[in-house]
């Protein structure tokens, strides 16, 4: 039976039930149908028995007035009386039970087989017994003196009652017949039961399926990417444990019923995928604290000739930890181009220097090297003294000659002590790396003069992060999309296309702070993060952080 499948098991079940079923409904006919043919026979019986027990021709020949020899006279009498009653036997006896009468003449003279004592006690007795016919159904009664009332014989008169009898009278054939029919019905209906089920558990039996249950569990809580199934209803039906985490939801065995994605609290971006249920390669979304890579296909199941929509698989995978080291790549990269901009640079200045001194020019050359020191050091000095934030000066200045070579003026300015502040300096990299970039990126398509310009302070209350460029603007209408992952000005094509301001926004949420959007005629992004005690540093220390759009 193991390798029986489910289909064949329930058609076999139901055969059986069908079968028991006929013989339940038979064996109740039988037995309302041998009761109520035994009790007919005993009426018939009884109302036989007193009317030749009360007939003066018997009375007479039990007393012997009509002949020394009862069975001469009655026995001709008994065979014309049961023929005529439609009775199998009439025995007339003497009250020693010695028969005067009986069906077969060779049993005359033979002691009666039943019960006597009733009769001899002067009342009728009714008895199903088994005698010299065969199971039978008789009643007893007396004959007695109508002078005396003294017994003086008994008549017993009674039918055969077989099985068959009562199999006949109790419509067994046809309740056998409805049975049959029933069977094959069932049959059939459990025929198409049985190819439906095989076609829906691919002819499995209880067990692979149970095995097949178990190794689907143990795979769909292995994995380390999140797997979700999302019903057409919007309902969360299945998740494993990496899903629950990365969504920042509780574990799935915690909850009654599968919620619905309106009542969780994710994402809007991401509630609109997996609500859709459509195809999705590779896409990124965005949580509080995580990046994620969504992929996701519609699932279907077999139904009938066609197949039905179960909802949609979606699969989660957790890219904050790469794209932080991609972040840190990335500033890395900013700086080599730096520096590769500015030895290029300060090789031409070393070159004119040397040649001014061949050329015995010592004063030219010296008054240009002072000046191109003092124009390389002054952005430099500007942001090391005032910001106290290596990692900050080291970028701004990657920036400065990233905006150089596009021919755009990037100009700096911070004061206060932003480390008192509680902003870490990969909080600062994060933010103020994107917001130049687009600032960068405004001011190059823009209109001369070119600038981008970065303005942060201290205020007590925390540090608020300016950003401005000459560029065309933000309109009015789209300064809330604008902030929206995935929506960009940038071409079709272009590298972290619509997701830098997105990134923005979630770090500066996730920091407690507020970005604003502003300017028509070039843009002002003013970013403003309170401070926050030294315990919740530290645990911003642990916490991941979400890359820059370039470096993605």
């Amino acid at each position: 039976m193991r390798h029986v499948s489910l289909a064949r098991r329930l058609f076999l079940l139901l055969v059986v039930a069908v079968i028991i079923f006929t013989a339940f409904i038979a064996t109740a006919f039988f037995l309302d149908a041998r009761d109520q043919l035994h009790q007919a026979a005993g009426t018939r019986t009884l109302s036989v028995s007193e009317s030749i027990a009360d007939s003066p021709f018997v009375v007479n020949a039990a007393l012997g007035g009509a002949t020394s020899d009862p069975s001469a006279v009655l026995q001709p009498y008994a065979a014309r009386a049961g023929s005529d009653a439609g009775l199998d036997f009439i025995t007339i006896m003497a009250p020693d039970g010695t028969r005067w009468t009986h069906p077969n003449p060779a049993e005359i003279g033979g002691k009666y087989i039943g019960s006597t004592a009733q009769a001899l006690a002067g009342q009728a007795y009714t008895e199903t017994t088994t005698g010299t016919l065969g199971p039978s159904v008789r009643t007893i009664v007396p004959i007695k003196d109508p002078a005396s009332g003294r017994v003086v014989g008994m008549v017993a008169t009674g039918v055969t009652v077989t099985n068959l009898d009562v199999a006949l009278s109790s419509r067994i054939p046809a309740v056998v017949g409805i049975g049959v029919v029933i069977l094959l019905l069932g049959s059939l209906g459990a025929r198409l039961l049985e190819r439906h089920l095989a076609a829906a558990t691919h002819g499995y039996g209880l067990e692979q399926l149970s095995q097949l249950f178990a190794y689907y569990e143990s795979v769909l809580h292995s994995v380390r990417e999140g797997v979700v199934l999302v019903s057409p209803q919007r309902r969360l039906v299945i998740r494993n444990d990496q899903a629950s985490e990365l969504l920042g939801l509780p574990a799935a065995e915690a909850e009654a019923t599968p919620p619905l994605l309106d009542d969780l609290d994710l994402p809007e971006s991401l509630r609109d995928l997996l609500a859709s249920g459509r195809t999705a390669h590779d896409e990124i979304h965005l949580t509080k604290d995580r990046m994620l890579i969504v992929n996701q296909e519609p699932a279907w199941a077999p139904s009938g000739r066609g197949t039905r929509a179960l909802g949609s698989v979606a699969t989660l995978r957790d890219q904050t930890e790469i794209e932080t080291l991609g972040s840190e790549l990335a500033t890395m990269r900013t700086l080599s181009d730096a520096l590769r901009s500015q030895t290029h640079e300060h090789a031409n200045r070393l070159h004119t220097i040397v040649s001014l001194l061949e050329l015995g020019r010592t004063g030219e050359a010296l008054a240009f090297a002072t000046d191109d020191l003092a124009l390389s050091q002054a952005l430099a000095n500007e942001l090391v003294v005032s910001v106290q934030e290596p990692v900050l000066a080291a970028l701004v200045m990657g920036k400065a000659a990233q905006a150089h070579e596009r021919g755009v003026q990037l100009d700096a300015e911070a004061s206060g002590n932003l480390a008192a502040a509680g902003l870490e300096p990969k909080h600062l990299v994060t933010i103020v790396g994107n917001l130049l970039d687009n600032a960068i990126d405004a001011a190059a398509g823009g209109d001369a003069p070119r600038w981008a310009a970065l303005e942060i302070h201290e205020d007590g209350a925390g540090v608020v992060i300016e950003v401005s460029d000459s560029g065309p603007g933000v309109p009015a209408e789209e300064r809330a999309r604008i902030l929206q992952f995935g929506y960009s000005t940038k071409p079709h094509g272009s590298a972290g296309r619509g997701l830098g301001l997105a990134l923005v926004r979630r770090s500066v949420e996730a920091l407690g702070g507020t970005l604003v959007v502003a300017g028509e005629r070039g843009a002002v992004f003013t970013v403003t993060i309170p401070a926050r005690p030294i315990s919740e540093q530290a645990v911003s220390a642990q916490a991941p952080t979400l890359p820059r759009e370039g470096e993605l």
